[in-house]
């Protein structure tokens, strides 16, 4: 099993800046890559970025490319996410969550999940 958890969420203005982190325990070494997934109400949940503990590689989702760094620690299994000019479209829960595979943008791929970190963006 393995426990994830997120934090550094919370309320933000538009053009502000967030850092979300994320730590996995539990049985880790089996970890190939972290991802963010975020869920607006209403909406289905879509891909943020990820990190693939192989070479530190990174992939975003398209439209946020540019504004939000994904980076991490394979020692601590820890991942983070540094969102900048923050949009009220931002608003969302965010997840973070934990794959064995091949590092993969659908959530299907990622076993373990967090229970989320709220981030609201105020207009």
């Amino acid at each position: 099993q393995v426990q994830v958890l997120e934090s550094g969420g919370g309320l933000a203005q538009a053009g502000g800046s967030l850092r979300l982190s994320c730590v996995a325990s539990g049985r880790t070494r089996s970890i190939e890559a972290m991802g963010w997934f975020r869920q607006a109400p209403g909406k289905e949940r879509e891909f943020v970025a990820r990190i693939a503990w192989i070479g530190h590689s990174t992939y975003y989702s398209d439209s946020l490319k540019g504004r939000f760094t994904i980076s991490g620690d394979s020692i601590r299994n820890t991942v983070y996410l540094q969102m900048n000019s923050l949009k009220p479209e931002d608003t969302a829960m965010y997840y973070c969550a934990t794959s064995r595979g091949y590092p993969s943008s659908l959530s299907s791929d990622y076993e373990y999940w967090g229970q989320g970190t709220q981030v609201t963006v105020s207009s």
